[in-house]
């Protein structure tokens, strides 16, 4: 799976050099710890700045150095990667937390998503793509691709569903009627061109109306909205 990022296209490279991103690497393994530093040498603007071996060493580590990206492992000893990754983004200036994965659909994901995770890497992913995952994210761009996105929110439906469609369109109703239209256009894991086409709208009009969703809805990410809009059953007819 090419981890992308979620809708939009990459940047190009305008020739300049790249601010360096610091990165924090979590797993309980330390074979998988070196393996990873050592996929990431190769970036001249990517630095391993820490490593932690759970969740708690990740936290104390994040606070210290104060990373721009934390790989974090999902399944740790003692605190895991959820909690780890609920209590940095809950932090002002967290650092955006992708989520490592030997699964693609697992149910622990979408627990990182909702708590603002900028996304997930398998662990057999490919060093180039690991690269330009971590640059979007340390962009705070969420690395899905669209997708991707539609799987992993379809799995909402599969446990409690009923419990939260209330809350969830409760929240939606303070958007207004073009924004609530757009966050739908995103639960269904459009980018922001095709919602741009679909509605006759300018991008930076759509641009505009997401940024408005993610402040109303004190939200981090599209992948967050779109949670929130297959847990309303709120996405748009086809």
């Amino acid at each position: 799976m090419p981890p992308l990022p979620a809708g939009e296209a990459p940047d190009g490279d305008a020739g300049g050099a790249r601010p360096v991103i610091d990165v924090l690497v979590a797993d309980d393994d330390p074979v998988v710890r070196f393996g990873l530093r050592m996929m990431l040498g190769g970036a001249p603007d990517l630095r391993v700045v820490a490593e932690a071996g759970d969740g708690a060493e990740a936290v104390e580590l994040a606070r210290r150095h104060r990373p721009d990206v934390v790989l974090m492992d999902i399944r740790m000893p003692g605190t895991d990667g959820l909690t780890a990754t609920e209590t940095l983004r809950a932090r002002p200036s967290a650092p955006q937390v992708m989520v490592l994965t030997t699964f693609d659909a697992d149910a622990h994901v979408l627990r990182a998503l909702r708590a603002g995770a900028a996304g997930f890497l398998l662990k057999d992913t490919p060093p180039d793509e690991l690269v330009l995952a971590i640059r979007h994210a340390a962009r705070g761009r969420p690395v899905l691709s669209p997708e991707v996105t539609r799987r992993l929110i379809a799995r909402v439906a599969e446990a409690g569903q009923d419990t939260r469609r209330d809350a969830a369109r409760r929240r939606l109703g303070v958007l207004a009627d073009r924004e609530r239209t757009v966050a739908a256009e995103i639960g269904a894991g459009r980018t922001n061109a095709e919602i741009a086409a679909r509605h006759h709208l300018g991008l930076t009009t759509v641009k505009t109306h997401v940024s408005a969703i993610l402040a109303k809805l004190d939200l981090n990410n599209r992948v967050q909205v779109a949670l929130l809009v297959q847990e309303a059953g709120a996405l748009p007819p086809e």
